[in-house]
């Protein structure tokens, strides 16, 4: 990764815009806010004015002339340098073409989550995959109603993100389920560690003949409880349908024209073995 004179994602906002035309910093301010660039590069006004310091000193940017509009403070509009432009195209090509790890805090939560107990993490997942949902449901209706001159071009970003929560909904659901019904490699050590015990093993889900009564008597007893057994939700589907609630559903439908492909932790566990 090359060193940056400027490294602040809003410097490379503000040269992008730069790039269109010359500006004052409230009118980039404001271009940005139009466009929602602020739900992917942090943005206040305080800081747009140091960036935009910074990038004047190191040459990227020139003030072109001062103005001022009635009673209104002055204002200086600034444009892009020669070597602005070069600094962009080299910093935007990178930011497209090189992978580089990141740290999300969701990521660090789950390479310790074993400090809490498997049926609390379990209950804390299932409420981020309902904030999930409802966030993919606000953001689509935001997407919908934007302004019909903000077209896609200028928030593709955003079909990234819908793409990368529908991918983080899929593969933590199979994380909860995996963690309920107990086939989470290295689930047993982990309920040890918090003195709780798992499944039963070897019990019969069938009643036997009970004593005084005729084996014909009793396997007519199984199979009445095999029927009810079959007819109640057991523990596990009673979780899985609380976990997606009633809405999960239809998030799925309206996340898939946002990614298509199959996600989860069982495309990634057929990607490793390939």
């Amino acid at each position: 990764m090359a060193r940056r004179r400027v490294s602040n994602p809003l410097a490379l906002a503000v040269l992008a815009l730069l790039q269109e035309r010359p500006m004052h910093p409230y009118e980039i301010s404001r271009t940005l806010r139009e466009r929602y660039k602020e739900f992917s590069i942090r943005l206040n006004y305080g800081s747009l004015y140091s960036v935009v310091e910074k990038l004047a000193r190191r040459g990227l940017i020139e003030a072109r002339e001062t103005v001022r509009e009635g009673r209104r403070p002055e204002r200086t509009i600034y444009a892009s340098t020669a070597a602005g432009r070069a600094e962009f195209e080299d910093w935007l090509s990178e930011l497209l073409s090189t992978p580089q790890k990141e740290y999300p805090r969701f990521e660090a939560g789950l390479s310790l989550m074993s400090g809490l107990p498997p049926d609390e993490v379990a209950d804390l997942l299932e409420q981020r995959c309902r904030q999930l949902e409802l966030d993919l449901v606000s953001s689509e209706a935001a997407l919908r109603n934007r302004p019909p001159e903000l077209k896609s071009l200028l928030i593709i970003e955003w079909e990234y993100v819908y793409a990368m929560w529908r991918a983080e909904l899929e593969w933590t659901r199979d994380l909860v389920r995996e963690i309920r019904d107990g086939t989470l490699d290295g689930i047993e050590e982990w309920r040890t560690m918090h003195g709780q015990a798992g499944p039963q093993d070897g019990t019969s889900t069938q009643a036997g003949p009970q004593d005084g009564t005729s084996s014909e008597e009793g396997a007519d007893d199984g199979v009445a409880t095999s029927e009810s057994a079959a007819s109640e939700p057991t523990a596990t589907e009673s979780a899985a349908e609380s976990a997606t609630g009633p809405t999960a559903g239809a998030a799925d439908d309206r996340s898939s024209r946002l990614a298509s492909g199959t996600t989860g932790r069982a495309a990634t566990r057929r990607s490793r073995s390939r």
